[in-house]
């Protein structure tokens, strides 16, 4: 199609029909499985989805248009991308805070906002912000050197952990220390020296670890999604059981020190709170995480509105839908990475085979060792026959391997 002798491309054509309808646009600053899953939910609301991301090769990309900028601290370049419409959110934590308020300096809508951000996205202040309102955490103190660590293990005990202020997860960025002969090492492999903000941990001892996806909506009103049992491995969640094997007084009160911890920080979306169960019943708040997370990947088809789709109503403003389960449990199976290599999938007909998966794929273009590559769900009336179901799926899928070796 061409006007007044200038070619018009079909993405111009596409964009100039949606613009018609008067779709509401929603801008995600990340392009990962966690974006690809937001934009996969807000497209049936009649959204208009658009990312930005360091790089192309992303997993939204497959979904939604990507705008690449040549980092996150580049911030004439973050806010060209970003445009002058729709409502902005987060796909992870680790935008700078200069970035975020430079967008909302703008007249921007991000959601969630700048003072929450900058509350959990360092974890020491976030913990702070927790401890000061009340909430269980394990005792912390931030600490300038070895001498300092040993000095926290020998009053707490040990033994003790060291973690990154920022840039931490899944296990990255964290040393667990089994005695003061260890503290030298671990300042040294997180970055100590270098400059890198630390702080100490006291070890949480956990009979079981749970999660908690609540919504917040501009209005202050929240859902709160069925208490998960997370189990990790080498730090990285392997599955989850949904609902959680508890007590009713116990999944109510995680229930509701989740929704008070997402309040404290004033959050808008959905949130992700990480909990220790000890042997005693105790609940320590571990983490949050300012938007849709793993351990609630299950809701798509577990729940009557998924946290990616309640998470898409919060930040536009829009009534939010119910988190109750569609069945009696479900469960869910982390695809990970085993080798370094293309993503190139390998037994997707066999795990589509088993009765009652749902398998998802992220579409990334390389594997690596404990890389998140997918996951599988299974809904039943037990949780261990959810659990069954879909590990068996997941056993089945591969990536990257040579045909003849699956």
């Amino acid at each position: 199609m061409r006007a007044e002798g200038l070619a018009v491309t079909g993405e111009q054509v596409k964009a100039a029909c949606l613009e018609g309808t008067g779709a509401p646009c929603l801008v995600i600053l990340g392009g990962g499985q966690l974006a690809r899953m937001l934009a996969l939910a807000a497209m049936p609301l009649g959204c208009r989805v658009r990312c930005v991301e360091t790089h192309a090769d992303c997993p939204a990309a497959w979904v939604a248009p990507v705008t690449t900028v040549p980092s996150w601290e580049d911030v004439r370049a973050v806010v060209s991308a970003v445009g002058a419409e729709g409502v902005v959110t987060l796909e992870n934590e680790f935008i700078p805070d200069g970035t975020i308020e430079a967008l909302a300096a703008r007249g921007r809508t991000v959601l969630p906002g700048f003072a929450t951000m900058r509350r959990i996205r360092d974890k020491f202040l976030q913990k702070t912000t927790l401890a000061d309102a009340g909430l269980p955490v394990p005792a912390f103190a931030p600490v300038a050197g070895p001498e300092e660590i040993r000095t926290r293990g020998a009053s707490w005990g040990w033994p003790v952990v060291l973690k990154a202020r920022c840039h931490g997860y899944d296990g990255k960025g964290n040393a667990t220390l089994q005695g003061p002969e260890d503290a030298e090492e671990a300042w040294r492999r997180l970055g100590g020296p270098s400059g890198r903000a630390l702080y100490v941990e006291a070890f949480c001892p956990f009979d079981r670890e749970i999660a908690v996806q609540v919504t917040r909506g501009r209005d202050g009103r929240s859902v709160v999604y069925p208490v998960v049992e997370t189990v990790q491995r080498n730090h990285i969640c392997h599955h989850v059981l949904a609902p959680a094997r508890l007590g009713g007084p116990l999944a109510a009160r995680a229930a509701e020190l989740a929704q008070a911890a997402v309040e404290c920080v004033g959050g808008v979306g959905t949130f992700g709170v990480e909990m220790f169960l000890d042997a005693e019943g105790g609940l320590w708040i571990n983490e949050l995480a300012p938007r849709v997370h793993n351990s609630g990947h299950y809701t798509i088809e577990a729940c009557e509105c998924s946290q990616f789709e309640n998470h898409v109503r919060a930040v536009l403003g829009w009534p939010l839908g119910s988190p109750r389960m569609r069945a009696p449990a479900a469960a869910m199976v982390n695809l990970l990475g085993r080798t370094a290599g293309s993503g190139r999938v390998r037994g997707l007909e066999q795990a589509l085979a088993i009765p009652g998966v749902h398998v998802h794929l992220y579409g990334k273009s390389r594997c690596a060792p404990g890389r998140k590559m997918g996951h599988v769900t299974a809904l039943a009336a037990a949780v261990e026959e959810a659990l069954e179901r879909a590990a068996a799926a997941a056993r089945a899928i591969r990536f990257g391997e040579d045909p003849q070796e699956v």
